[in-house]
C-alpha cells in the first residue's frame, strides 16, 4: 500500500515556474513507477508524465513536452514535477500517482493516487 501527497501547488502567472512535490509511504516506494496526471475544470483526467522506479525511462504528454520534467529522489521518497514556461492551459487539480508497473503510454491507469493539488495559471 502507498500513500501519496501532493503539495506546492498554487497560483502563478503565465510564463512563471512552478515545482510540485509529492510525499511517499509505504514500503519499497523506489520499486514503484510514479507520474502525474492532472484534470482541467469540465475536461477528463489526462495523463502528463511518468518516471520508471530506475529512473531510466520516462515519458510526457506533448501539451508539456519540453516545458516539464519529472525526477524523484528515492532518499526522500518524493517524486517532483518541474513546471516551466506555465500556460493559461495548464491550470488544473494535479495529481501523483504510482504503480508497481511501469507503462510509458499516455493510457496508463495507476493503481495509487494522491489527493491532488490545485495550479492556477493567470494570463
Amino acid at each position: 500500500q502507498v500513500q501519496l501527497v501532493e503539495s506546492g501547488g498554487g497560483l502563478v502567472q503565465a510564463g512563471d515556474s512552478l515545482q510540485l512535490s509529492c510525499l511517499a509511504s509505504g514500503r519499497k516506494f523506489s520499486s514503484y513507477a510514479v507520474g502525474w496526471f492532472r484534470q482541467a475544470p469540465g475536461k477528463e483526467r489526462e495523463f502528463v508524465a511518468d518516471l520508471s522506479h530506475s529512473g531510466v525511462s520516462t515519458s510526457y504528454s506533448d501539451s508539456v513536452k519540453g516545458r516539464f520534467t519529472i525526477s524523484r529522489d528515492h532518499a526522500k521518497n518524493t517524486v517532483y514535477l518541474q513546471m516551466n514556461n506555465l500556460k493559461p492551459e495548464d491550470t488544473a487539480v494535479y495529481y501523483c500517482v504510482a504503480d508497481t508497473y511501469y507503462s510509458g503510454s499516455i493510457y496508463w491507469r495507476p493503481d495509487y493516487w494522491g489527493q491532488g493539488t490545485q495550479v492556477t495559471v493567470s494570463s
